[in-house]
């Protein structure tokens, strides 16, 4: 009798991590929901630091819950769930994303599309903009910038080059990428100037 196969033990420690954290974060932005209507704390500068990181954290911790979490068989994600991840996790900072989705897409290409992002912020460290398009059918993301921080070590593993084995925390993203379009049965396709980076699958 064969073994089963081992489920995405990565995957699996992602879903559980966001999970745990999700709702602690959650409470600590009702609490100081709670704290400016009744007053104790008022519109403080205080106040709306402890505001803007909770909400931060909060879209992060949903970002990466898609991204590297578990993306189970016809699983589907509603547009409006990545448009406020997007949102909230880009709309304050010198990085703007700008998602053109359908209604509704498998969280296996919600997966794909995130762990792109994060790629792509990395190396976008002044900032910029990403516009994220298609329709299922077939995905694209442009990015551009004034100044783009482009490891070729990790960009050319995107496209069948030999990932880098001394990855950093940072750039995990890069050897899930891969897989992640594997399990799309998609091929990535990059292109790179000084100023834009194009990728489609």
């Amino acid at each position: 009798m064969s073994a089963q196969p081992l489920p995405d033990l990565n995957a699996l420690l992602g879903s559980r991590i966001c999970h745990d954290l999700i709702n602690p974060v959650g409470a600590i932005s009702n609490g100081l929901e709670l704290l400016g209507m009744t007053g104790v704390a008022g519109d403080s500068p205080e106040m709306q630091l402890l505001s803007d990181s909770v909400r931060a954290a909060n879209a992060r911790i949903r970002l990466f819950r898609i991204a590297f979490g578990q993306a189970s068989a016809g699983q589907m994600v509603a547009r409006g769930e990545i448009d406020s991840i997007l949102a909230d996790a880009y709309g304050a900072g010198r990085l703007s994303v700008q998602p053109a989705l359908p209604d509704q897409i498998s969280r296996a290409e919600a997966k794909l599309l995130l762990l792109l992002v994060l790629a792509l912020e990395g190396a976008m460290p002044l900032g910029g903009v990403i516009d994220l398009r298609g329709d299922g059918g077939a995905w694209r993301l442009h990015a551009s910038a004034k100044r783009l921080n482009c490891d070729p070590r990790l960009w050319g593993g995107l496209t069948g080059a030999e990932m880098p084995a001394d990855l950093g925390p940072a750039e995990v993203q890069f050897a899930l990428i891969p897989d992640a379009a594997r399990q799309l049965a998609r091929r990535l396709s990059v292109q790179m100037s000084d100023t834009e980076i194009k990728i489609g699958f």
